[in-house]
C-alpha cells in the first residue's frame, strides 16, 4: 500500500523546487513529478502552490524561465537555477538539515 501523502511544511517547498532544478531546466509538471518520485510518493505538490513558488523564486532572482516544448509536444515554461538560486539552495539545505536534526532530537528525548 502506498504511503499517505503529506502536506509540506511552510518553507520547504522553495527548497524542494530549487533542488529539483539543480540538475537542469524543468517545466512545472516535471518539478512536481521529481518531488513526488524522489520522496517515494510521500510528498505531492498541488499546481497552485507550485506555480506560486516558481513565480516567487523567479521574482527573487533564484530562477529564470524560458518558453520551450515539453516531452509531450506542448508549449511550457522551463525554469532553471541562477547563481543566486544555487546559493539559496545551499543555504536552505543547511537550514533544513539543522531543523530536521533538532526535530529528530526532540522525538528521541526521554522526557
Amino acid at each position: 500500500m502506498a504511503a499517505e501523502s503529506l502536506e509540506l511544511l511552510q518553507g520547504t517547498l522553495d527548497a524542494l523546487v530549487l533542488r529539483a532544478l539543480r540538475a537542469g531546466p524543468r517545466h512545472g509538471y516535471a518539478v512536481s513529478r521529481w518531488i513526488h518520485e524522489r520522496t517515494d510518493a510521500t510528498l505531492r505538490v498541488d499546481d497552485a502552490p507550485l506555480y506560486k513558488a516558481l513565480h516567487r523564486l523567479e521574482h527573487d532572482g533564484c530562477v529564470e524561465a524560458d518558453w520551450g516544448v515539453s516531452e509531450n509536444g506542448r508549449r511550457a515554461r522551463f525554469y532553471r537555477l541562477t547563481a543566486k538560486g544555487r546559493r539559496e539552495l545551499r543555504a536552505k539545505q543547511s537550514e533544513l538539515k539543522r531543523y530536521m536534526a533538532a526535530v529528530f532530537k526532540a522525538f528521541e528525548a526521554d522526557a
